[in-house]
């Protein structure tokens, strides 16, 4: 067994140990990737401040999120097809995710079922809602959320037209994967992956096939997804599941501070800045450069909350430090997934909490809640180089 000390060694075992399609999966931006990478790379220009001769003891990672109590402020994002990643992927994750103390969102677009992922766990999760065409689908999934005692809904803004991603059209992803020769050959090396597929039902969309209407197979989910995703989603669409929701909301996708200025109005329980990491609109600044821009906007209105390019505890120092409230992330625990299942999660989220508190220690902080910008050095051109 390898040593893992980092999200890295955890990135390298998954893409040995997953098939192709289902890595790049998760290991891909729209377009060019200029934004998925820079996601990352900007998070590096930013310095960590080192004080000494300060008392380091009695050090303390816990938080809040969206009124729950976090042993770290981290969560595990929705991310779609986790179930694909490793076999029962999502009941995995979540269960790791409730014995560390940090909250597990479960996608629309998972393959474990909002009632697979209640079975197996014991507290609340949350559930992030893509807003479909199909209105009856909509008002069933929130009612199927409300009866699993989700603790909030996460409502992802920016996926009203799917961005492409190159290496999703040329390795042909789905759910289950088709049995070309390439894949085939792919799958041959992959024995692990595939012992684990052959041990669980739980191989195709299980929020969508069969609650759908007239989705009742692969072939039939994939002629409705292309056209279910509702170009027309606007705030009054938003306000409208608020009111069928009646519970946390929180709104994912922010990347404008007009944007963010309207959710603290709409009265959201907490935003999420985010450019989904990189997947939509290639482009786009990163979500770390974006975050001190939204945090000017609202201020403490509304809980800000950041994601996309978090690969390390010092990323999620750098993000609270810059005004984040929290962070969420998606592909660090889903290398760990896919490296390992349920003890690959837990490994990302030991080595997240580690990194943090020993760099924050390091910065002469003991309370994780005490971060700001006083611990980083910023480049001058950072928040300036371009008008907002």
């Amino acid at each position: 067994m390898p040593v893992i000390t980092c999200i890295e060694d955890l990135k390298r075992l998954h893409r040995a140990r997953t098939p192709r399609m289902f890595y790049d999966y998760a290991e891909s931006g729209s377009y060019t990737e200029q934004t998925f990478r820079e996601n990352t790379t900007d998070f590096a220009r930013l310095k960590l401040r080192q004080k000494v001769a300060v008392d380091m003891s009695d050090r303390s990672t816990a938080s809040d999120m969206a009124g729950l109590p976090v042993s770290m402020p981290v969560g595990l994002a929705p991310v779609g097809l986790a179930g694909m990643q490793h076999a029962d992927g999502e009941i995995h994750a979540a269960r790791a995710a409730e014995r560390f103390g940090v909250p597990f969102c479960l996608s629309t677009m998972s393959i474990c079922s909002i009632e697979d992922v209640a079975a197996h766990a014991t507290k609340p999760f949350m559930f992030q809602l893509y807003v479909m065409r199909d209105q009856n689908f909509v008002a069933a999934i929130i009612d199927r959320a409300k009866a699993a005692g989700c603790s909030a809904l996460v409502l992802t803004l920016d996926l009203q037209i799917l961005g492409q991603r190159h290496k999703d059209l040329k390795n042909g992803l789905s759910a289950p994967p088709k049995l070309t020769l390439p894949v085939m050959l792919d799958l041959a090396l992959k024995w692990r992956w595939g012992m684990g597929m052959l041990r669980t039902r739980r191989r195709q969309f299980g929020n969508i096939v069969g609650h759908a209407k007239g989705v009742g197979d692969t072939s039939s989910l994939m002629s409705w997804t292309a056209e279910q995703f509702d170009e027309r989603l606007d705030w009054d669409k938003i306000a409208r599941i608020r009111d069928m929701w009646g519970g946390k909301l929180i709104l994912k996708g922010i990347m404008d501070p007009e944007d963010a200025r309207i959710a603290a109005d709409f009265g959201a329980d907490a935003i999420v800045v985010s450019n989904h990491g990189g997947r939509q609109l290639d482009g786009a600044l990163s979500a770390i450069r974006m975050l001190p821009h939204i945090v000017a906007a609202v201020g403490d209105r509304v809980e800000i909350h950041m994601d996309s390019g978090i690969r390390s505890g010092q990323d999620v120092l750098k993000a609270l430090a810059l005004g984040a409230h929290a962070t969420w992330i998606g592909r660090a625990w889903l290398h760990g997934l896919g490296a390992m299942g349920a003890t690959g999660v837990t490994h990302a989220l030991e080595i997240i909490r580690k990194e943090l508190d020993i760099s924050m220690a390091l910065c002469g902080e003991r309370d994780v809640k005490a971060l700001s910008r006083k611990n980083l050095l910023i480049p001058r051109d950072f928040l300036t180089e371009y008008e907002v």
